[in-house]
């Protein structure tokens, strides 16, 4: 029931919008920043494709981090988007935004099919010592959209993506893994429940 109350608000926020953009009188500063991303990322933080990671219920400063890597250009991986999109906040508005949707209900988990390899190999990887405390600053990888999960774990393969100030870790953990394995991984983490 939730789920289809935020939808429905999401849907009719995109219409406003819409017809707000089409209005003479169009003035983007009279709408919260975190708007600024809802169209891709959902007004409560749960995307609607994969291409989008749900941000609903992450950690605050690591939305943050990601923000501030794509405006100084050390993240770079989304083919350009981001960085058009983050250039329209302020500053101060970039703690705003990563806090509301920090505090917005996590997501449901995607549903569970064929994760017992992607359990295994996650558990030999020694993945959860940081991605499953809530003290570390990596991100929570539960209830996520397992395509974005697979895709962001190819291009730390690939180095097309680089983790802030632990170079080469997650290359070299996932050099071995083939896509396969990768897919597997990331649909155990999306039917986990996020903390």
């Amino acid at each position: 029931m939730v789920r289809m109350a935020r939808k429905i608000a999401e849907i009719t926020f995109g219409l406003c919008l819409l017809a707000g953009a089409a209005a003479a009188d169009y003035d983007p500063s009279q709408y919260p920043a975190y708007e600024t991303c809802a169209l891709c990322h959902g007004l409560y933080g749960v995307s609607h494709t994969a291409k989008f990671p749900n941000l609903a219920g992450q950690k605050q400063a690591y939305i943050e981090a990601q923000v501030n890597g794509f405006l100084s250009g050390h993240r770079s991986n989304d083919g350009g988007q981001m960085v058009a999109i983050v250039s329209e906040l302020q500053p101060a508005d970039i703690p705003f935004v990563a806090s509301w949707f920090a505090g917005q209900a996590p997501p449901a988990p995607y549903p569970a099919h064929n994760t017992e390899d992607g359990a295994q190999l996650y558990d030999q990887l020694g993945c959860l010592g940081c991605h499953g405390s809530s003290t570390s600053p990596a991100p929570h990888l539960t209830a996520q959209h397992p395509g974005y999960l697979a895709k962001q774990m190819q291009d730390f393969r690939e180095s097309r993506r680089h983790a802030a100030g632990l170079p080469g870790l997650h290359r070299d953990a996932l050099q071995t893994l083939p896509d396969e394995s990768l897919a597997a991984i990331a649909r155990y983490l999306g039917a986990q429940e996020r903390p």
